[in-house]
């Protein structure tokens, strides 16, 4: 396993998922503590950050070392249709609350 290759960009999802884990809960125990419930987005938003800043040091890292391969043009569909699903639920999404103030 010591000369696996990892797909493009997949360090970065994985360490930025791994931040929003993390620090999910400090949002919570900010709002709590501060009676401000618009405060329980900053720890999601600090762990996207955080994730962000790690996964794409390990990833520059690995690539120097030769451990980042470019998307195969399977990989590459997949994740354009993934992308094309998530702004269909966006849409969706904002269709619905949208219906739900108008009512």
């Amino acid at each position: 396993m010591a000369d696996e290759k990892y797909p493009e960009g997949q360090l970065v999802g994985m360490w930025i998922g791994i931040g929003i884990a993390i620090f999910a809960g400090v949002g919570v125990v900010l709002s709590t503590a501060t009676d401000t419930p618009g405060l329980i987005g900053i720890g999601p938003a600090l762990g996207v950050a955080v994730g962000a800043a790690i996964g794409s040091s390990v990833e520059r890292r690995y690539r120097r070392e030769g451990k980042i391969r470019p998307l195969t043009e399977n990989e590459r569909r997949r994740q354009r249709r993934a992308l094309w699903i998530g702004a269909a639920i966006v849409v969706l999404g904002l269709a619905v609350l949208l219906a739900f103030l108008l009512v």
